[in-house]
């Protein structure tokens, strides 16, 4: 099983008994202020968690679909991903439970995932897309070191209006710790 390690935290591939947690993150009114209504039904995450599990044992793997760990109780706080794509490129996403919000766990695994990226898989750019209202996702994209490469304007329709959607990303050369 594929595992990160950080001060607080645990990365590891997602397992079919993390579905409770994840669906219940996922169906936090906050969590879904940025999905379509279709990506905010439970029985989605249910599936997902499935897939998840499945793409951990692909060879090659392309999908690093993580649980984040708390490593104080052992729980499952979030999930973070990179998604390798063709010419050394990845996307990268995250979320974390409510509760854990607002105390650096979030950045402190995308920092270590992205590390992993560029440093161990050898990705060359990474990058984030996200609706521009999430200024809490921008922030910690810049936080990164990412900066904004695209602004698409009504680029998403859901929940009954356009919604602006943004691009970030980092090329390995601009990574601090690469």
């Amino acid at each position: 099983m594929f595992k990160l390690e950080t001060e607080h935290l645990i990365l590891r591939d997602m397992r079919l008994s993390d579905e409770n947690a994840f669906v219940a993150m996922s169906q936090d009114n906050k969590y879904q202020r940025f999905y379509s209504e279709s990506d905010c039904d439970s029985d989605k995450y249910r599936q997902l968690i499935k897939l998840f599990v499945e793409q951990a044992h692909e060879v090659p793997r392309k999908f690093y679909q993580l649980a984040i760990e708390s490593k104080l109780t052992g729980e499952f706080i979030g999930t973070v991903c990179l998604r390798l794509e063709p010419d050394n490129q990845a996307s990268m996403g995250c979320g974390i439970e409510r509760k854990s919000q607002g105390q650096g766990l979030i950045e402190e695994a995308v920092r270590e995932l992205a590390d992993f990226g560029f440093n161990e898989l050898d990705v060359h750019r990474i990058y984030a897309e996200t609706i521009s209202k999430n200024l809490a996702a921008i922030k910690l994209c810049k936080s990164l070191g990412m900066r904004q490469e695209g602004y698409f304007r009504e680029h998403r329709f859901f929940k009954g209006q356009w919604w602006d959607t943004v691009v970030l990303a980092i090329l390995r050369s601009e990574w601090p710790l690469a």
